[in-house]
């Protein structure tokens, strides 16, 4: 190109810019990579919806597949039984103690002790006919929300907000100082909300809000199984009451009731019909069937080998949720503590309400019938437990 410029004449050479770039920058300057990583997350996102929607497919084909068996309702086939006379229950004991709100108890095999947990931070272990208090232990922390007495009667379990299980051994000594006994089984990484020991004293059974339940080993403390399938909190369990039961119950605030195998860890079974979370399960006398209370205001019985739901117990009066259900020892009856603070009695068979208890000043929070049958204990958030039969 040629420039005037005041009579010189200049020659000026232009030539394309090249930027060179370092051999390092050029190893960062290739970009191929993101849309083929962008390629690659959409083709996931697609899998995954593809996924979903063939697994939502089949629920619905296996729900179907149900339905087909689902020929007849619980109460149909009930009604040609003799229904439930009146029948008088009250409270018989009232066992005062705690200091603020009972949250879990547990009756020994001799039918006579119970242990109790509270907010107050105390277990207390009663003689229920005398109402005296045989043993009392302070906690580390308190919501102590988990209880349970050993199958020899020899050692209790609590735990709660401290996300420990810990075991205490009862002597014949009263004034035994049992905290120095103390002996720390089990640990998770969120509060203990249920436990119960197995068929022995060796092992014992724990759910959490962790989402998790897991079987320990009470001497050395060793995680003996795991069990994973809870997508939140599990709130209760319970052991399938035959003497080589292998399997539990468990329930949490998925509104799912999830049946384990303790050998496997594995989920064999799942029911997901309650509407809100579950705050209690009990096994039916026979092993074949369980009934759980949910913050729905519903109990509901499932049969094992239906693999369904077969009852709910409900009204439309009842508006508070259930806290806590346990069957009487023939399985006719099936008892709810409610957050209205009454219990509901219900004729499992029938689906009917054949008598409702008042007593409590305040939530009744957990409830259990003694092992033979005779009696029924009640705990409350009025800071008691009460004696029922």
């Amino acid at each position: 190109m040629l420039l005037h410029y005041e009579g010189f004449l200049l020659y000026l050479r232009f030539e394309p810019f090249r930027r060179r770039s370092l051999p390092a920058q050029r190893k960062y300057m290739r970009s191929p990579e993101l849309p083929e990583m962008a390629t690659q997350e959409v083709q996931l996102n697609e899998t995954l919806a593809h996924l979903k929607t063939e697994s939502e497919t089949l629920k619905s084909k296996l729900e179907e597949e149900r339905a087909k068996l689902h020929d007849v309702e619980l109460h149909q086939v009930a009604e040609k039984v003799e229904g439930l006379g009146q029948f008088v229950m009250k409270t018989r004991r009232t066992l005062k103690g705690h200091g603020n709100k009972v949250l879990c108890m547990d009756w020994c095999k001799d039918k006579r002790r119970i242990v109790s947990s509270s907010q107050d931070g105390k277990v207390i272990v009663w003689d229920a006919f005398t109402t005296n208090k045989e043993h009392a232990v302070t906690m580390p922390c308190t919501w102590v929300m988990a209880c349970a007495y050993a199958p020899s009667g020899c050692a209790v379990a609590c735990g709660g907000l401290d996300n420990k299980c810990s075991v205490y051994p009862l002597s014949l000594d009263k004034n035994e100082n049992l905290a120095a006994k103390k002996k720390s089984v089990a640990m998770h990484t969120n509060y203990l909300s249920a436990c119960s020991f197995t068929n022995s004293d060796m092992q014992i059974l724990t759910s959490s809000g962790d989402g998790t339940c897991a079987l320990w080993d009470v001497e050395s403390g060793q995680l003996l199984q795991s069990f994973h399938g809870h997508a939140a909190d599990v709130l209760c369990l319970d052991l399938a009451p035959s003497e080589t039961g292998n399997t539990f119950v468990s329930g949490g605030c998925d509104k799912k009731a999830n049946v384990w195998d303790m050998r496997s860890g594995q989920c064999i079974q799942s029911f997901e019909t309650h509407e809100s979370d579950i705050n209690s399960v009990r096994y039916y006398p026979s092993g074949d069937a369980f009934a759980s209370g949910s913050d729905d205001a519903t109990c509901r019985l499932y049969d094992l080998r239906a693999d369904r739901e077969v009852a709910i117990y409900s009204k439309e009066s009842i508006i508070f949720g259930v806290s806590s259900v346990d069957f009487s020892l023939s399985g006719r009856l099936l008892f709810g503590g409610y957050n209205d603070y009454t219990i509901n009695v219900w004729d499992v068979l029938k689906g009917t309400r054949v008598s409702i208890l008042f007593g409590h000043e305040n939530r009744v929070s957990t409830l259990r019938v003694s092992p033979d049958g005779t009696a029924f204990c009640t705990g409350s958030w009025d800071h008691t437990l009460r004696i029922w039969a």
